[in-house]
Formats: structure tokens, sequence, C-alpha cells
């Protein structure tokens, strides 16, 4: 996995799933840029009101030992990837969209 590859992080101890832009692999931990993938759907109804304020996704660091694994965000079969999901929903990548945050 590259930098900037969009990314689903499960984690342990609390169980989370945090899905986002990877942005760097280390012994330490992985940072990302994302947000917990419950919160995706309200996520994208934040990021399509049109009087709202953009927001961007929160840079976080997750060290090593909560970690249990990494996949990528893709599409399976007829089953969209959640990046699919956001650019269908709000129009446009989610890479051009965290551009604007950079």
């Amino acid at each position: 996995m590259e930098p900037h590859s969009i990314v689903v992080v499960s984690l342990h101890s609390p169980k989370e799933r945090i899905w986002g832009e990877l942005l760097e692999i280390s012994v330490a931990g992985v940072t990302l840029r994302g947000i917990d993938l419950e919160s995706f759907d309200d996520f994208i109804r934040q990021v399509k009101h049109p009087e709202g304020e953009r927001i961007g996704l929160p840079t976080l660091f997750f060290p090593m030992q909560r970690i249990e694994r990494i996949a990528l965000d893709e599409a399976r079969g007829s089953i969209p990837s959640l990046a699919d999901k956001f650019a269908a929903k709000v129009g446009q990548t989610l890479e051009n969209y965290l551009t604007q945050f950079a």
C-alpha cells in the first residue's frame, strides 16, 4: 500500500474501523486522514450540505499494537468501494475533495 491510498483500518481495544487516506505506515504505527466507518454517511451529508462549512478529515495516528489489518478500499464485483460511493454522492473523488485541505 502506497501513501494516498484509500484504506480501511481495522483496530482492536476498542474495536473500530477507520476509512480514509493513508499517509504513512511505519513500525510505530499508521497515520491517516480518516473517520470512523460508522460516521461515513454523516460525513457525506455534511460534505453535500450547501450552506455548511467545508470539512476535511482529521489526521489520526494509531500505534501498531492496535492494528488488526489494513485493507485497500476496492470495489468487489458489483459492490462499489466506499470511495466510489463518496464520488457518486458528492460528485468528485475523495482525493480531489481532500486537496482543498492540504
